[in-house]
């Protein structure tokens, strides 16, 4: 039960930002940029890292929502999130990117832990300095996320309610990120 008088047909940071359009515009729009804009990361890779913090915060919703958009971005190849949701260093994406989620994980622990190292590893395997900027932006914006979707204990689907979890994600990858009305 949501903690504040949210719309009750909807889910998560959705509802929130339908409970406060002035501060859910500005947060849509983030994500929109992050997640959609123009990046060197692929929109596929971008939702992943979203969805790998939202999973090492255990915030279910955003970590539900944004490996179906991943799911919907990698196509035929939609089991890889699982796989990295799982164990990223062993599943089958690249290097670069297992470097970048290496980051990520860093800055959702304690930001403060990544190295020179972390970086110059992900730039030897083709990482360029804007790579790094974005997995570390959308690492710290998804914190911030999580946190606001659990602290007002928002609803979210049912684990095994797949049909809403990929409605959800086609809605991401196809319309982006625009706040409910």
């Amino acid at each position: 039960m949501p903690h504040i008088p949210v719309p009750d047909n909807l889910y998560g940071i959705r509802s929130l930002a339908a409970w406060r359009p002035e501060t859910g515009k500005p947060l849509y729009e983030l994500a929109e940029v992050l997640l959609r804009g123009h990046s060197p990361l692929s929109s596929a890779e971008r939702e992943l890292i979203a969805a790998f913090v939202s999973h090492k915060n255990d915030c279910f919703y955003c970590m539900s929502s944004h490996a179906a958009a991943a799911r919907y971005w990698y196509k035929d190849e939609k089991q890889t999130v699982d796989l990295v949701l799982d164990d990223y260093m062993n599943a089958p994406i690249s290097e670069k990117l297992k470097s970048l989620l290496t980051i990520a994980g860093k800055v959702q622990r304690d930001a403060r832990t990544v190295l020179t190292e972390d970086v110059e590893k992900a730039k030897q395997h083709g990482a360029t300095d804007r790579d790094v900027h974005d997995a570390v932006l959308i690492a710290a914006v998804f914190c911030m996320y999580n946190r606001y979707v659990d602290g007002l204990a928002t609803i979210a689907p049912a684990a095994d309610d797949y049909k809403a979890w990929e409605e959800m994600g086609k809605r991401m990858g196809s319309k982006g990120y625009i706040p409910p009305r």
